[in-house]
C-alpha cells in the first residue's frame, strides 16, 4: 500500500514490431504538462482534486498552474477578462478557480417588484471580487451613453486567500458610508433568489474547551495552514504542540456540524416579517465598519484595462485594488483596526445572542451580559429606539409575553399587543425546495427560540432556489421578504437574435437630446421568447424607467411582437438625426402597452417592431405614433464609465420594500430629474 503499481503492455504494429509500453498512474506520469492540462480539461474540479489525492506525484501535476488556469477558462466562460491579472495577487490558479465556482451563478441582473420605477441591481466581475450595483432611475443626457450610468453598490464578494468568499454589504447612516461584514455560502447554479438573512454562530465550545489557546501567545506548526488562509503572525511557539492545534481543528469542525443542524431546525425565514426587519437592522448597526479612504476608492478596474488605458495607469489601478482587497479581508475578520475588537472573535460572526435577547425582547440580564455590553459598546440609554419594541417603563416580559404594569392603561396595552400580533404573523411561509409540509413545520417560531441557537448572530446572503410563479418572463414576488431575483437572461441566438438586455427612450431620432432640451427618460427592457399557442412571441419587460413618477407596473410587457407574422407597415419617418435615410430590415407585427383599467391592469393597443439596419429596435404605436426606440447595452462598461452616488440605508438598500411610485433612489441620492417625461407625452 503506498507504492504506485505499473503494467507492462506490448502492441503489434503494421509492420510486426513489438511496441512496449506502461500504464496505471505511471502513464499519466509520463505526460508532458500541456499534454496533461489538455486532458484536465474534460475533468471537474472535483475530479482533479480526487486525484490529487491518489500519490504525491499526481498531487504535484495536478496542482500546477497549467491544469487549474485550463479549469478557471471553463468554469468562467463568460467571466472577467482579467484573470491573467488577477494570478499576481493569489497563490495559484486554483484559488481563483475555487472563488470563481462560489460566485460565477450570482452573476446577472437580480430585480424586486418595488419601487415601480425599478429596482435593478446588476452582479458584475470585479477585481478578485463580484460587485452588485443598482442602476439608478436616471435620465439620458446630451452625451448620451458616453457618460455613463448612475449606479450605487449594494454588496460586494471577495476573493479570501484560499478562494473562500468574504461577504459586505454597503450602506449608509446619518450621511456616513459603511460596510457590513457577514457570511456566504458558493451560489449553486440553479439559484435564483438571494435573501439576507441573520444567521446564528454557535462557539461555546471552543471557549470552555481551549482556554489555553485564548490565554497564550501561540503559533501553529509551519506546515500547517490556516483555516482562513492568512500567514500567521509570528510568536513565542506554543506547548500546546501540533496535537493540541489539531484537536481545536477538531472542535470547530464538531462546532460547525452542530451550528448547521441548529440553524436548519428552525429557519429566518419563518420569524414574523417584523422580527426579520428588526433582527437585520439591529445586528447590521451593530456589526458596521466605518469606511476608510483607501475602501472607499474604486470597487472595480477602468474600462481600459486590457484595452486603450496605459499600461502604467492600468497597473497603478490593480495595486490599489488589491490594497484595498487587503484591507478588506482584515476587517471581515477582526473588525475596524483602529476601534474595538469583536467579541466573538470574528467581526463577521455578528453580535452575542444575550445582548440582542435584550434588546429586541428585554429577556433578564444573564452575569456576563454587562462584560458582553462593555466589548460591544454597547449603551443601555442609546440603545433604546424602534429597535427595542415597547418600553421597559411600561412593560414587562414574561412567559406569556407583554404585560402591562400599573402605570399603563389598558387601551394602550391592547395597542402593544396588536402589534406584536401583526409583527408575528406578518411574515410568509418559506417555499424552499425540501421544506417540511407538516404542521408543525410551518407554525411560526419564536424569535426568543431562534436567538438561542448560537452564542452569536450575524449577517447572511443566502443564495436559494424558489419555486416561482413566472407571467410573461416575471417572476411573481413575495412583497415582504429582503430579497433579490434573478431575471433568466436569454441569449442570442440564431431564431433569437433579439434576445437580452435592451435600452433605450421614448421618440425619434434615437439617441442624446440637443443640448437646450430638458433628458430623456432612459427605459432598460430585457427582451425575450416565449412560445404560445399562436406561435413564437418576442415579450419586451420593464425593469427599469427613468421618469420621475412611474407610468406602468415593475414588470410590465411594454410591447409584444409576433416573429411569426410579418407587417406591411411603413415606418413613419425618412431619416435619423445626420438625415441619413432609414433602412429597414424586417417588420413585426404586434401590441405596445397602452392605458388599462387602472395603474395596475394596464391595455394594450396595436403597433409594430422595426429592425433597423444599424442594430436598433423601434417599436411604433399605430394610432399615436410613439415610438420606443431601444439599443443593446453593455452594462459592464457603462457602470466603469460611470458616477457612483450615496446608498440607502443598509437593509432598504438590499431590497425596498415600501412601496413606492417614485424616483427614491436619486432622492436619497441628493439627485434631481428635471425635465422627466409625462404621462402624455410618453404613453400612447
Amino acid at each position: 500500500m503506498g507504492q504506485e503499481s505499473t503494467q507492462t503492455f506490448e502492441i503489434n504494429g503494421d509492420n510486426g514490431n513489438t511496441i512496449n509500453g506502461v500504464c496505471g498512474a505511471s502513464l499519466l506520469h509520463e505526460l508532458p504538462d500541456d499534454v496533461l492540462s489538455l486532458v484536465s480539461k474534460a475533468l471537474q474540479p472535483r475530479d482533479l482534486c480526487n486525484m490529487s489525492l491518489s500519490c504525491k506525484r499526481l498531487n504535484v501535476m495536478v496542482n500546477s498552474d497549467k491544469v487549474w488556469w485550463q479549469q478557471c477558462l471553463q468554469v468562467a466562460e463568460n467571466g472577467p477578462d482579467n484573470l491573467q491579472a488577477w494570478r499576481n495577487f493569489v497563490s495559484s490558479y486554483k484559488v481563483i478557480c475555487r472563488f470563481l465556482l462560489g460566485v460565477k451563478h450570482l452573476i446577472g441582473i437580480w430585480v424586486h417588484q418595488n419601487p415601480e420605477l425599478g429596482n435593478m441591481v446588476y452582479v458584475m466581475w470585479g477585481f478578485l471580487s463580484v460587485v452588485g450595483c443598482r442602476i439608478i432611475p436616471q435620465e439620458l443626457g446630451s452625451q448620451g451613453f458616453e457618460s455613463g450610468l448612475l449606479w450605487a453598490p449594494v454588496f460586494e464578494v471577495i476573493c479570501n486567500w484560499d478562494g473562500s468568499l468574504v461577504f459586505f454589504l454597503h450602506g449608509r447612516e446619518k450621511d456616513k458610508d459603511y460596510c457590513y461584514p457577514g457570511s456566504l455560502k458558493p451560489a449553486k447554479d440553479d439559484c435564483n433568489v438571494l435573501l439576507l438573512e441573520v444567521k446564528p454562530f454557535r462557539q461555546s465550545v471552543l471557549k470552555e474547551n481551549l482556554p489555553l489557546i485564548q490565554d497564550r501567545k501561540w503559533s501553529p506548526p509551519e506546515n500547517i495552514a490556516s483555516s482562513s488562509g492568512e500567514p500567521y503572525l509570528n510568536g513565542t511557539t506554543s506547548r500546546l504542540g501540533s496535537k493540541k492545534f489539531m484537536g481545536q481543528r477538531i472542535m470547530e469542525t464538531n462546532s460547525m456540524q452542530l451550528r448547521s443542524k441548529d440553524s436548519d431546525s428552525i429557519q429566518f425565514s419563518r420569524l414574523g416579517f417584523g422580527d426579520r426587519r428588526r433582527l437585520l437592522e439591529l445586528v447590521a448597526h451593530r456589526v458596521r465598519l466605518k469606511v476608510p479612504p483607501p475602501v472607499s476608492g474604486p470597487l472595480f478596474p477602468g474600462a481600459g484595462i486590457g484595452s486603450s488605458l496605459d499600461k502604467a495607469d492600468a497597473s497603478k489601478d490593480l495595486l490599489l485594488l488589491s490594497e484595498r482587497r487587503s484591507l478588506m479581508i482584515l476587517m471581515h475578520k477582526h473588525g475596524d483596526p483602529n476601534g474595538k475588537k469583536p467579541f466573538s472573535g470574528s467581526q463577521y460572526e455578528g453580535i452575542q445572542s444575550e445582548i440582542a435577547l435584550k434588546i429586541l425582547c428585554h429577556v433578564s440580564e444573564s452575569q456576563d451580559l454587562q462584560a458582553a455590553k462593555d466589548s460591544q459598546g454597547f449603551d443601555s440609554v442609546k440603545g433604546k429606539s424602534i429597535l427595542q419594541g415597547p418600553s421597559t417603563s411600561s412593560t414587562k416580559w414574561t412567559v406569556s409575553g407583554w404585560e402591562p404594569t400599573k402605570k399603563q392603561s389598558f387601551a394602550k396595552f391592547i395597542k402593544e399587543r396588536m402589534k406584536q400580533i401583526i409583527g408575528v404573523g406578518a411574515g410568509i411561509q418559506d417555499g424552499e425546495r425540501g421544506n417540511s409540509s407538516c404542521s408543525g413545520d410551518n407554525k411560526r417560531v419564536q424569535l426568543q427560540e431562534f436567538l438561542k441557537l448560537g452564542d452569536t448572530v450575524g449577517l447572511c446572503l443566502h443564495a436559494s432556489c424558489l419555486k416561482l410563479s413566472m407571467y410573461r418572463a416575471w417572476p411573481i414576488m413575495h412583497d415582504n421578504r429582503f430579497a433579490l431575483y434573478k431575471m433568466p437572461e436569454q441569449k442570442p441566438e440564431k431564431g433569437r437574435e433579439y434576445a437580452g438586455l435592451w435600452g433605450g427612450t421614448f421618440g425619434w431620432p434615437p439617441g442624446r437630446p440637443p443640448e437646450d432640451k430638458p433628458g430623456k427618460a432612459l427605459f432598460f427592457l430585457l427582451l425575450s421568447y416565449e412560445k404560445t399557442d399562436e406561435g413564437w412571441i418576442l415579450i419586451a419587460t420593464k425593469i427599469l424607467e427613468g421618469t420621475h413618477y412611474v407610468l406602468h407596473p415593475n414588470g410590465s410587457a411594454m410591447f409584444t411582437a409576433r416573429v411569426d407574422e410579418l407587417s406591411s407597415e411603413r415606418f413613419p419617418w425618412e431619416g435619423d438625426r445626420d438625415d441619413s435615410p432609414v433602412e429597414i430590415v424586417c417588420v413585426y407585427k404586434g401590441e405596445g402597452i397602452a392605458n388599462g383599467y387602472g395603474f395596475r391592469y394596464p391595455g394594450s393597443k396595436p403597433g409594430d417592431l422595426f429592425v433597423c439596419q444599424k442594430g436598433l429596435l423601434a417599436f411604433v404605436w399605430r394610432e399615436s405614433k410613439s415610438v420606443l426606440t431601444l439599443q443593446r447595452l453593455d452594462l459592464q462598461a457603462l457602470l466603469r464609465d460611470g458616477e457612483r452616488v450615496a446608498t440607502l440605508p443598509p437593509v432598504a438598500n438590499f431590497a425596498y420594500l415600501t412601496k413606492s411610485y417614485s424616483n427614491v433612489f436619486a432622492g436619497y441620492s441628493g439627485l434631481t430629474t428635471t425635465g422627466s417625461a409625462t404621462r402624455s407625452k410618453t404613453t400612447p
